[in-house]
């Protein structure tokens, strides 16, 4: 998969909303952005990334696991100059959609975390653990998430944590990449 070329027309956060979001997405995704909190210490994490990182996630506008989880990587853009988001939509790029799929369908929301030179360091499915455990609790209802977004809710802050927690396992693989401590003489 060449990364710098799906780079090169992906969109950032506002871009791809207007470009794919109906108005009512849009409100749904700025909802979930409005409720989606960092901790004191997350916050603090953030602060102590060194290298850059971008998170090139294939969404839908339209996608309720998509409302409930691209903000929350957009807050991590917001809130760490390193980390940029850049998003492409599922449905209107078939070589990526095939490549990322799981258990054989073009799950979304799906990101990979490229370096700053645009290599492979991660790739973060569609649910993390915590929205697994809840769904895996529940087996019966909705396969698909409604993209409501409660704020304060303890599930909401167990996803927070789990994508948290993926962001800064891929900065300490960049901070500890041999060729990027020579290239940063450190």
């Amino acid at each position: 998969m060449n990364w710098n070329e799906l780079l090169a027309c992906s969109m950032s956060y506002e871009e791809y909303l207007s470009t794919y979001g109906t108005p009512i997405d849009r409100e749904k995704w700025q909802r979930s952005l409005d409720a989606t909190e960092l901790s004191a210490s997350q916050s603090e994490v953030l602060g102590t990334f060194r290298r850059r990182m971008t998170l090139l996630c294939m969404a839908g506008a339209w996608c309720g696991d998509c409302v409930e989880h691209v903000p929350i990587l957009r807050l991590f853009e917001q809130r760490c100059s390193q980390i940029q988001l850049r998003l492409i939509d599922r449905d209107q790029h078939d070589g990526l959609k095939e490549y990322l799929t799981i258990c054989g369908s073009p799950r979304v929301p799906q990101t990979v975390v490229l370096s700053e030179d645009g290599l492979f360091v991660d790739r973060w499915g569609d649910r993390p653990l915590a929205k697994y455990r809840d769904l895996a609790a529940r087996l019966s209802g909705a396969a698909c998430s409604s993209g409501l977004i409660i704020p304060g809710d303890p599930l909401r802050m167990a996803i927070i944590a789990n994508w948290f927690e993926e962001l800064e396992r891929c900065q300490y693989i960049l901070r500890t990449s041999p060729s990027l401590r020579k290239r940063h003489n450190d």
